[in-house]
């Protein structure tokens, strides 16, 4: 087995303990105790992996794995925790695979490995979390068992055509590097709204009228995109749900002006973010989910404009409802603007 080859393996292994090292050792180990692959001499530390005590810890705790992974949030507690310890175990299964290898290579090895563990853990996590706005556990219990199939085929994979499975792994962590940033404020927002579920208060407690302000650098902004000296009639935060121009999980302000245009505002680190919501004939749509409140601004093409608020300001997403529906709807107004 040439270098290609080996690093092909550790690599492979390491990605996998990243979705589930329990089952990743439990797998490559009985499929050394029982001889059903050959190890090459380069690879011969992984026998370790073979050996009947190894063999049931790994059993243990990926049995405990297999049912943790399938409830709503307990999942994801378990993935929190994982964080620290998948990285540790996918950077030692790339230092056995190297074998006999220079004592620098396999540090570096490890560092690569662990860093490789880290991604694709990262990306597992991050889809359970999503997952889990919505408290069915039928999504849970698919994710789950597809992510042990991704295990048991990816070590397939990795004993008998080594070379592809590297190919296939650096697409896929390249894939995750360039959705990570959108994946990590999903990740942000989730769990501040989270968060902020556990800590609202009951909804016979909340608040009768609230009081925002919007900060100067974003109300700033908001004037020298559309040069107005308009009043402004109303300030709430919120997060951005998605729609025409408007990226999801961003962290803002709906701005209404006292004539009746629209925006969404968000403070970034390389400008303020100034998106025009237009207005059409269809009024808001009211809805209350598990982790929060939401608002949806019908526009054309049958998308919409959406905004969702923490739980414990269910009061105001319904006042911001009656304002828009009685401050001029329907205001046909021209695509929506961006700045920032």
């Amino acid at each position: 087995m040439d270098l290609l080859e080996t690093l092909s393996v550790a690599l492979g292994l390491a990605a996998l303990a990243g979705v589930n090292l329990y089952l990743t050792v439990f797998a490559a180990g009985l499929a050394v105790h029982f001889g059903w692959v050959i190890l090459p001499g380069p690879l011969h530390e992984l026998a370790a992996l073979g050996n009947p005590w190894v063999l049931a810890v790994a059993g243990v705790l990926y049995i405990l794995e297999f049912f943790a992974d399938k409830v709503p949030w307990v999942d994801t507690a378990n993935d929190a925790i994982h964080t620290f310890i998948r990285p540790l175990g996918g950077a030692l299964l790339a230092v056995l695979a190297l074998g006999d290898a220079d004592p620098s290579v396999k540090v570096l090895a490890a560092l690569l490995a662990g860093g490789v563990t880290l991604t694709s853990h990262a990306a597992k996590a991050g889809t359970r979390l999503v997952a889990n706005t919505s408290p069915e556990p039928v999504s849970n219990i698919g994710l789950s068992l597809g992510e042990d199939a991704i295990v048991l085929g990816g070590l397939g994979l990795i004993a008998w055509h080594p070379v592809v499975a590297l190919v296939i792994t650096i697409i896929v962590l390249g894939t995750i590097w360039c959705i990570l940033p959108r994946m990590l404020r999903s990740i942000s927002a989730i769990l501040w709204l989270a968060w902020r579920k556990l800590n609202s208060p009951p909804a016979d407690r909340e608040p009768e009228s609230f009081s925002f302000k919007l900060p100067s650098p974003c109300e700033l902004a908001l004037r020298r995109a559309h040069a107005t000296t308009e009043e402004v009639a109303v300030v709430v935060p919120c997060l951005s749900g998605g729609g025409p121009r408007l990226p999801k999980n961003h962290f803002g302000w709906l701005v209404r002006f006292a004539g009746g245009r629209l925006f969404f505002l968000s403070p970034r680190w390389h400008g303020t973010l100034v998106v025009e919501i237009p207005l059409r004939n269809a009024g808001p749509e009211r809805e209350s989910r598990f982790l929060f409140e939401r608002l949806a601004l019908p526009c054309s093409g049958g998308s919409a404009y959406v905004f969702l608020f923490e739980r414990g300001h269910r009061l105001l997403a319904d006042h911001v409802a009656r304002d828009l529906a009685a401050s001029g709807l329907p205001l046909e107004q021209a695509e929506p603007a961006a700045a920032g």
